[in-house]
């Protein structure tokens, strides 16, 4: 079958329904995919996504509706049956071992053996193969921590292959990638679309998705909303559909004129990561930290934030000088941080709206000792209000919320404590386009209020959207700085990958 062809229907699935308690995720969901074809699924955080992927994949069961997979009708009670059958499903949250090797992650479970001793030599020339496959040249013996998040989704896709898989389904596959690692996984799509296998590829970046997809379906709600040919689809249209309504288009920040230095790094070094590092933001400006996957932004952030030493250099507050060792010292002294991975480092999964937004409040909302509930509910309510979070009550759990209104969640823990500073690490990742236009409005009214926002994501639209100035790091070190009038793409790529470099000094560029 030659790329760009699709075969006969692989997957329909007719009117899949399921419900969580009160919660309806599916309402009579039907479509279908085809053999060879690249199928996106698009939706808002809540839109059914997952639960339709977790269905196929044998980890829920539906309530109502019939699958068909390959001409049979199925009903998976495990991941195993799922499996067996031809259905791979590589989830956001990589399932690797990091401590094993390629080779042992791929075939885990499965391993060539004779008498109870594994075969190594044929484990390893079959790994090779397959790696050989998603363009992957690299040693199966290579142990899965020492590999790239490009490179471990594509062991992830190589252990698809090996189960002879025959739809695949990536959940959010590009959600971590560079653009030069996202190309590479395209690469690799390709390829497998080339040889009749059929992919479901969930993704939240609608520009990627026309560019990948032969066809694209829309949940809203738990309902299907519509399917629609790449070639006749637009992200306008696209977006209109998964929303329900016109999506205004990001506007420019308002006309301005930032107050004075709030923050001004110098030269902070923390050896064999970041080097010599100088910015300032001021008062009511959001300043952009842009860079390649491995630039050192995240590094230097929770160096400001005092979550990590600092070897040499200095960080100012209002022009005094301070030395933070520990985030608890930061948070004092009127910093917040919102870190990239919400869920492992900033939520409480288990606990309440009402106790993960009053998390950096305790002490306030205390009394002998003794949380006053009543004090710690009306924190909450009045943040789920005014930062409009879509949750029935401030006792609802947390990990039940979109990835859009746990975002909002841990912004209001921080808003709590009325910062200075915010500084915000990808605080758009995983979040649909309406909660992120809703993110974006909430960091723009923080800047009006003179709230300094240092702004780390990997998307650039979004960092040229929204910020006065852009930082640029490459290896660990400022690369550029460029004012939101002279910022491009082209630009900031340049910087981005080093083949540009400022001449001036770390404490010039700081200052720019």
């Amino acid at each position: 079958m030659s790329d760009g062809e699709c075969g006969d229907t692989i997957l329909k699935i007719k009117n899949v329904s399921k419900h969580f308690g009160g919660v309806h995720a599916l309402r009579g969901v039907s479509l279908e995919v085809l053999r060879g074809e690249v199928h996106a699924l698009v939706g808002e955080n809540g839109a059914g996504k997952t639960t339709l992927m977790n269905i196929l994949g044998g980890i829920v069961r539906k309530d109502g509706g019939q699958v068909e997979f390959a001409g049979r009708v199925v009903d998976f009670d495990s991941p195993a049956q799922s499996q067996a059958a031809g259905i791979a499903v590589i989830h956001q949250e990589l399932a690797v071992m990091p401590t094993l090797s390629i080779m042992e992650n791929v075939f885990m479970g499965r391993m060539p053996a004779r008498r109870g001793l594994v075969n190594w030599q044929q484990l390893e020339e079959r790994t090779r193969e397959l790696l050989k496959q998603v363009g992957l040249d690299i040693s199966p013996r290579t142990r899965v921590r020492d590999l790239s998040t490009s490179q471990c989704q594509l062991v992830e896709i190589a252990k698809a292959l090996s189960l002879r898989s025959r739809l695949i389904i990536m959940d959010e596959p590009n959600s971590s990638l560079t653009q030069r690692e996202t190309q590479i996984l395209f690469a690799v799509i390709r390829r497998l679309k080339a040889q009749g296998v059929a992919v479901i590829f969930v993704s939240h970046r609608i520009e990627e998705v026309l560019e990948i997809a032969d066809r694209v379906t829309v949940l809203r709600d738990g309902c299907y909303v519509g399917t629609l040919a790449s070639r006749e689809a637009t992200v306008e249209r696209v977006i209109s559909m998964m929303v329900g309504r016109e999506l205004a288009q990001s506007r420019l920040r308002d006309a301005h004129q930032p107050g004075p230095t709030l923050l001004e790094v110098r030269g902070i070094t923390r050896r064999g990561v970041v080097h010599d590092v100088s910015l300032t933001v001021r008062r009511g400006e959001i300043v952009g930290l842009a860079g390649l996957v491995g630039a050192g932004r995240s590094e230097t952030a929770r160096m400001i934030f005092g979550a990590d030493p600092i070897d040499a250099g200095a960080v100012l507050l209002e022009g005094k000088p301070v030395h933070f060792r520990s985030p608890k010292d930061a948070l004092a002294h009127g910093l917040g941080m919102v870190p990239e991975d919400r869920k492992r480092l900033a939520l409480f999964m288990g606990m309440t709206v009402r106790q993960n937004i009053s998390m950096a409040q305790l002490p306030r909302i205390a009394r002998w000792g003794l949380i006053r509930h009543d004090r710690e509910a009306a924190l909450a309510m009045n943040f789920v209000q005014r930062l409009r979070i879509r949750v029935p009550h401030v006792d609802f759990v947390e990990r039940n919320l979109s990835g859009g209104n746990q975002q909002k969640t841990v912004l209001a823990r921080w808003l709590a404590t009325n910062p200075r500073l915010l500084i915000l690490d990808e605080p758009t990742h995983g979040v649909d386009v309406g909660a992120k236009a809703e993110i974006y409005e909430i960091i723009r009214d923080l800047a009006r209020q003179g709230i300094g926002i240092l702004l780390i994501s990997s998307e650039l639209p979004e960092i040229l959207t929204m910020s006065d100035r852009i930082v640029v790091m490459h290896e660990g070190r400022v690369t550029g700085v460029l004012d939101r009038g002279e910022a491009t793409e082209d630009k900031v790529m340049a910087y981005a990958t080093g083949t540009v470099r400022e001449a001036e000094s770390p404490a010039e560029r700081g200052t720019s």
